[in-house]
């Protein structure tokens, strides 16, 4: 893993433990357990998480019972809390794996909805690596940082349905 060395030799983020959290998050049962848990509304609409790397992160989420609306298409916050798991899981991995506490929280979020969406779909999020270097810099300067994050869904035709800019705040403690 590149990352960054500190002043005394260190890195900021453990490998091991980056590892460590994508085993875990690619775990069916325990990931599943994860989102029960700590994001029930996310689970009960069938929110998924498909792949989780250093490169990019996809969840996807259906078009079903628990997450339609009246128009006969998933529900725009569904496809919201898909769009941003997307974002948020890679920035949780790190964070973890920090060599120093790190907190992050959702400060704004702008959507474009472009099709309808009615069956499975896909989100991606690939700006995973200046993501980090966001954070790498939280922990240099000790001031937030703040960083724009792209999620774009697709339908199984590759077709765009809707695009999610998240925007996390990062801040050392």
């Amino acid at each position: 893993m590149n990352s960054k060395p500190m002043e005394n030799g260190t890195t900021y983020f453990k490998t091991d433990a980056v590892q460590s959290f994508i085993r875990f998050a690619q775990h069916p049962f325990k990931f599943s357990a994860f989102m029960l848990w700590k994001l029930p509304a996310a689970w009960l609409a069938g929110v998924r998480l498909v792949s989780v790397s250093e490169e990019k992160c996809v969840t996807h989420v259906p078009y079903r019972w628990l997450s339609q609306n009246p128009f006969r298409s998933t529900y725009f916050a569904c496809l919201a809390m898909a769009g941003e798991l997307s974002t948020g899981l890679p920035a949780m991995m790190y964070a973890r794996s920090a060599s120093r506490n790190i907190s992050m929280l959702v400060t704004g979020m702008q959507a474009t909805f472009v099709k309808k969406a009615t069956g499975m779909t896909y989100f991606t999020c690939s700006d995973i690596p200046a993501m980090k270097a966001a954070m790498t810099k939280a922990m240099q300067e000790n001031d937030p940082t703040t960083i724009t994050m792209r999620s774009e869904g697709r339908n199984k035709e590759g077709i765009v349905i809707a695009s999610f800019d998240i925007t996390w705040s990062f801040k050392a403690r």
